[in-house]
């Protein structure tokens, strides 16, 4: 992702810039991080790695207007009950919490003020990073959000499709086609691959039955509409932005 502009370092990828650059706009002229995390697993017809590319796309289009650098994704997570199908991973809950506490320990010692973790997947992770950001804030003294983007947006869901999501489902389908429609092999799709996740309490299964899981009954299936992909690419990162600057702005106002 670079950038031609004077007022801005030559790129915002972590893995792109050199040190010498690094240093003379962290912490004077930028101080917030974009942390993707995801997970492989199945989603569908979409990529296996969608909880990655959701993330990574929306860390590189957003960064420009939060004033952030984006760090590489942590792509391995606490998959669950779809990691029995082929070329899913589950990591270890332990490894993994230790892992990225390391990542955003050492986010902070390179002066990231603000500490932004774009998830991608749900599941048990969500509550292992939550428990993190108050962890690592403590010790660090850095601020620390956590957004699950496809929840934090379900109201955008709504909005554009009209209906519910789902993993693996119309929102996430939609978003990865609105990165690149040829990731979405949608000759491959029957709307028999998805399943309504259960009730609280009323049954579980390992591995679950669908790699498609409707929020909702009879809501969620993808329609591959390429049109609403993109308006709904593009809401979904207005809302993420929005979400990050207004946070910002309010602990600057609190003064912590």
């Amino acid at each position: 992702m670079s950038t031609t502009k004077k007022d801005a370092p030559s790129t915002c990828e972590m893995e792109r810039i050199n040190w010498i650059e690094f240093r003379e706009w962290v912490p004077a002229k930028i101080q917030t991080v974009l942390l993707p995390l995801g997970t492989l697993e199945p989603h569908g017809v979409a990529p296996n790695g969608t909880d990655i590319l959701v993330p990574v796309a929306m860390a590189r289009e957003i960064a420009p207007r939060v004033n952030a650098m984006v760090a590489p994704a942590v792509p391995y997570g606490f998959t669950g009950i779809l990691d029995a199908y082929p070329g899913s991973f589950t990591i270890p809950e332990d490894a993994f919490r230790g892992y990225v506490r390391a990542v955003l320990a050492g986010l902070a010692k390179n002066k990231f003020k603000n500490i932004i973790l774009l998830n991608g997947h749900g599941g048990g992770q969500t509550a292992v990073l939550s428990a993190l950001a108050q962890e690592v804030g403590r010790d660090t003294g850095s601020r620390i959000l956590v957004v699950n983007w496809w929840s934090y947006c379900s109201d955008v869901t709504l909005d554009v499709f009209g209906e519910d999501g789902g993993h693996g489902a119309e929102n996430e389908t939609a978003y990865v086609m609105a990165i690149d429609p040829t990731l979405v092999q949608r000759e491959r799709y029957n709307p028999q691959m998805a399943t309504a996740l259960p009730p609280p309490n009323t049954w579980s299964a390992y591995p679950f039955p669908s790699t498609i899981m409707l929020y909702r009954e009879g809501e969620g299936y993808p329609k591959f509409d390429l049109e609403k992909a993109k308006t709904y690419f593009t809401k979904v990162n207005d809302k993420i932005a929005r979400l990050i600057q207004e946070t910002i702005k309010k602990w600057d106002m609190a003064g912590v």
